[in-house]
């Protein structure tokens, strides 16, 4: 693993999470461009790609190296995969939690800072993946369409789909640390959390569920959405749910934000102190939030409003993970907003009744960090003349 060095910016540093990474994990660390005093460019992949790259080089013509996997975003990252290829003929796996190439409303704006990233993709990720021999990501709509825009990689690339889940030791040490909540306090209220950031394809799916609210004010008279981290990046904590409610007449009352990011462990310490999880997704039928699991290990019941298509679907219906609201796509949104007042009075009722020992972590094992561990480790097997029995412990792949 080779992360970038933020030594010089101790209050950026998760120390609580460093203490869930375990010790048999190594953990390369490199400089990259700063942000201050003056920002020219913020992206963590662009600041860090020399170095990384020279620390990659390093590590492989010193120890030696079979395979070269990259998780995105950050997507300035994917080419390094290409170049070590170039240059030492190590095989190397590009890994989507989104889709690099797409177009979104910032993004229509010519000469824009959003525009020019998404000439910037066009232009690289075919050059990227077309040595590329490993595809992954958290849906199989997540890199279809690399697959559509490079045809040629359909006949001769592997493939795996590996949903984001979660280690469910994290919970267990989050407790240990003793954290208490501190984004809300009152008891009184039916408090439901989203924790996690907003992004432009939601933003659809957020405001007719919002306009459901506004319109049942009785149904929604002693519930609280708390929305947490949504700003646009840890740089960038500008309310992004807060216009939405205002529009709705729903904001500090019903709705509140906190923009601001907040570390890993805190996160889980509000998800259990909620009374109940919110979850929403993109008009996008590829949408699979990274969310959660780490909202079911939370042990509170998940009200979640999702594309009929979304994988995240099945999982909550088969995990028994709480209630669903689901769509079709943007024409189906005013249906979101006639419905949601039903469906969040059954999800109540249903909230009342939940018993998190009646879910059971095993259902989820597919989704944990063990079972999609497994996944990428059968993958990467095909890379391997003598592939040995692949063994995934709590920790640890062996092959």
């Amino acid at each position: 693993m080779v992360a970038v060095d933020y030594r010089h910016y101790e209050e950026a540093l998760d120390w609580n999470l460093a203490r869930l990474v375990p010790e048999s994990v190594r953990v390369e660390s490199v400089g990259a461009l700063p942000v201050r005093p003056i920002r020219v460019v913020g992206d963590i992949g662009v600041r860090g790609f020399v170095p990384m790259l020279r620390r990659i080089l390093r590590i492989i013509d010193r120890e030696g190296a079979d395979f070269l996997l990259i998780t995105v975003p950050s997507f300035f990252a994917a080419p390094l995969g290409r170049i070590v290829h170039e240059l030492r003929g190590i095989p190397y796996g590009i890994d989507y939690s989104d889709p690099w190439v797409h177009i979104w409303e910032a993004s229509k704006k010519r000469f824009s800072k959003a525009w020019v990233s998404r000439k910037l993709a066009e232009l690289l990720e075919p050059w990227t993946v077309r040595k590329a021999s490993l595809i992954t990501g958290v849906s199989e709509r997540t890199y279809d369409g690399v697959l559509t825009r490079n045809p040629r990689l359909r006949s001769r690339v592997v493939t795996a789909t590996m949903p984001v889940g979660g280690e469910p030791a994290d919970a267990s040490m989050t407790k240990a640390l003793g954290l208490k909540p501190y984004l809300f306090d009152d008891r009184t209220a039916f408090r439901i959390v989203y924790a996690g950031s907003m992004w432009e394809t939601a933003r659809a799916t957020l405001d007719s569920v919002f306009a459901g609210i506004a319109a049942n004010p009785e149904v929604f008279a002693d519930v609280q959405f708390h929305f947490i981290g949504t700003g646009l990046s840890p740089t960038q904590p500008q309310p992004q749910i807060r216009p939405i409610a205002e529009r709705h007449g729903i904001w500090n009352t019903v709705v509140r934000e906190h923009p601001e990011r907040i570390p890993y462990c805190d996160v889980l310490t509000h998800l259990e102190a909620a009374d109940a999880i919110f979850i929403f997704g993109s008009t996008s039928a590829h949408y699979t939030p990274s969310k959660l699991f780490q909202s079911a290990l939370s042990g509170r019941p998940i009200f979640a409003v999702l594309h009929e298509s979304s994988t995240a679907c099945d999982i909550i219906r088969e995990a028994g993970l709480g209630h669903l609201l689901t769509f079709r796509g943007d024409e189906d949104l005013p249906f979101v907003t006639q419905q949601l007042p039903h469906a969040f009075e059954r999800f109540r009722s249903y909230a009342l009744r939940f018993d998190a020992n009646a879910v059971g972590l095993r259902r989820l094992e597919p989704w944990s960090a063990r079972g999609v561990t497994r996944v990428l480790a059968e993958a990467l097997g095909h890379f391997f003349r003598h592939p040995a029995t692949i063994e995934v412990t709590d920790h640890l792949t062996v092959g």
